[in-house]
Order: C-alpha cells, then structure tokens, then sequence
C-alpha cells in the first residue's frame, strides 16, 4: 500500500481528496495546521471510507517539523500539496501572509523532498494563474497574464518554483492541476466545505444565507460585459476534482508521465454566472436568497472557464457531475452543520 503525504488535508479540497486516495488504496497522512480547518474532519473522513488517516498537526512553514514528521513516516511516495492560504479578496489586504504561506511552504516540501526520498509532487494550482485570459474558453495553452491579486501571484510563482526546480536537475516529477472554482460537499454530508468566520467564497456564503446566519449575500458587480452582469466563472464538484487528484499520482507512480513537469486544467468546460448560481440554488432548494448588487471586488476577473479537453484525453478524467446535484449537496452539508448548532 503506498504512502501519501497530503499537506492540507483537513481543508475543502484536501479532505476530499484523502477519501478518494483512501477509497483507491492508498495510505493517507495529513499534515494541517487547522487554520482554516477542524480536526474533526478526521472523524468524517474516516466515517465515509472505515479508515483512520494519520493527521499530523504541523504548519508547512515548520522546516524542521516537517523534516522530522518525513523521517518518522518513512516511504512516501508522493506529495499532494494543497497548504495554502486561498481567498482573493484577502490576499489583496494582506499580501504578506499570502507570499508567506504560499511560497515558504513549498519551498520546504521541495528541498525535504530529495533528502527523504520523495520524488512526486501533485502542487494545487488555480486558473488565476491565467488572469483574465484573451480567449475563451482556457486551455494549457494560454498564456499566463499578469496576477489580479497576490493570491493568483503566489501560484504563478510557485508554478514557477516548481518548474525551475524540477529542471535544475532534481530528482523530483511533478503535476501542476489548475482548478477552476469548486463546490459543493461529499454526498454523504459528512465533509463539506467549512470557512472559519465569513466565508471568502460564493457557495458557503449562499448556503449560510440560505440558512439565515447571514442577513443576505452581496454580488460584487452586475456591470460586467457577461449577460447578465455578473461575474462568470467554471464551477466544478469538489469530489469531481478529488478524483483527479488521484489520477494525477498515479500517473507519476506508474511512470506515465509524458515530461518531468505537466499542466492540467480541472474544470467543467461551462462557464456559469453569479446570479444563474443563485438562481440555480433557488430552484434546487425552493429557498428564497435574499442578495443585494454591491460593488466589484478588488482582485475579480470578469469571466473564465476551461478547456478541459486535454485532462480527459491524457488523465482520462472528466467533471461529471451537475451543478443541480452540486448545489444540492452543498445545502444538504449547510443544513447539517446548522442542525448541529455550528456557525
């Protein structure tokens, strides 16, 4: 059974990728610092799949406790890395906690990664890396633009980073995945995605409001140059993009790999606006958003979504789930958490 070392793993997307790696055969250990987490997601994960991983509760910015956390789970074959701070609208308040966080972190994983014998790196990207791209919809292809926030900077440098490590000779293979915008919970409702203190993001924010924990959801801009104003991004189902999580390892562990370094775009291929997302909730759920247009955020681009096209040729992946579905288990895992008091 090989050993995956997921930083992060108590997260949104981390969570989710350790049940699928679990539900593949893997050995999972987590590695969080609970930031923006709970340990309890331990026990949901652990609900879905009958196993336990192993959580190490530990910051990526501790070299040395991560040196020490490697030496102790010896024979890990591959890294997931997921530890990041991740909200635009924050990154852009505070620039230095991103640069931190995003860059320190993956700079220890990449020099511990030889000393222990680690050779495959799965790095969480993000479609920001694109900006607001020329052409729609995205492929790999296209050319990084300038970063609209620090947040979407610190990924292109630690894409960079990667790369410029991986090409000075390093023994080490890597898989960047660029996710476009993911939602929604784990069927089961017993992991889902669980912001500490007002969410940063579109989803947990509607289903909150949905909820009545906040008084109503503001949509930043409705005077984009998209049909209806408002912003347009590619939603994809969060276990959707677990599973090509799992892919991606495999790939290097199998040795399918085409070159030291490859880039994936994770997404629908569909691109969906704020306000059809709040329509859509509407429809699905029968409760009534109470929203209001405010004024564009800093750091948002006007629209994106991806070419998934050379994902679900070469990693024979594919987004499938509807955003109807979607949508659905998000409110399901909102109603659970108010039905257990948490806010």
């Amino acid at each position: 059974m090989q050993k995956i070392l997921v930083t992060g793993g108590t997260g949104y997307i981390g969570s989710h990728t350790v049940v699928e790696l679990q539900n593949a055969g893997f050995q999972v250990v987590i590695v969080d610092n609970l930031s923006n987490s709970s340990a309890e997601v331990v026990d949901g994960i652990a609900r879905i799949t009958g196993i336990r991983p192993d959580f190490e509760q530990l910051d990526c910015l501790d070299c040395e406790g991560l040196d020490k956390l490697l030496a102790k789970y010896k024979d890990v074959a591959a890294i997931i890395h997921f530890a990041a701070s991740k909200a635009v609208g924050e990154s852009v308040q505070k620039p230095l906690l991103y640069y931190r966080n995003n860059l320190v972190s993956l700079v220890n994983l990449l020099e511990l990664m030889p000393r222990h014998g680690v050779e495959n790196i799965v790095f969480s990207s993000s479609c920001t890396v694109y900006g607001q791209p020329d052409f729609l919809p995205v492929t790999e292809q296209a050319p990084r633009k300038p970063a609209e926030s620090p947040y979407g900077n610190t990924k292109q440098i630690c894409e960079d980073i990667v790369n410029d490590t991986v090409h000075s000779g390093t023994k080490i293979r890597s898989i960047l995945l660029r996710y476009f915008n993911p939602i929604g919970a784990h069927p089961s409702a017993e992991i889902g995605e669980l912001p500490l203190g007002v969410p940063q993001n579109l989803i947990p924010f509607v289903t909150q409001t949905a909820a009545g924990i906040r008084p109503k959801l503001s949509v930043f801009g409705n005077d984009y140059s998209t049909p209806d104003g408002s912003c347009i991004r590619d939603y994809i189902n969060v276990v959707d993009l677990a599973k090509a999580h799992v892919i991606a390892a495999q790939r290097m562990l199998t040795g399918k790999s085409k070159s030291p370094v490859e880039t994936f775009n994770l997404g629908t291929g569909r691109g969906v606006s704020v306000l059809e997302v709040v329509n859509t909730f509407e429809k699905v759920t029968g409760v009534k958003l109470s929203y209001e247009i405010v004024g564009r955020r800093a750091g948002d681009i006007e629209q994106i979504w991806a070419d998934p096209t050379y994902a679900n040729a070469e990693l024979g992946w594919q987004a499938k789930e509807t955003l109807e579905n979607t949508l659905a288990s998000a409110w399901k895992w909102q109603q659970k958490l108010t039905a257990a008091g948490s806010k």
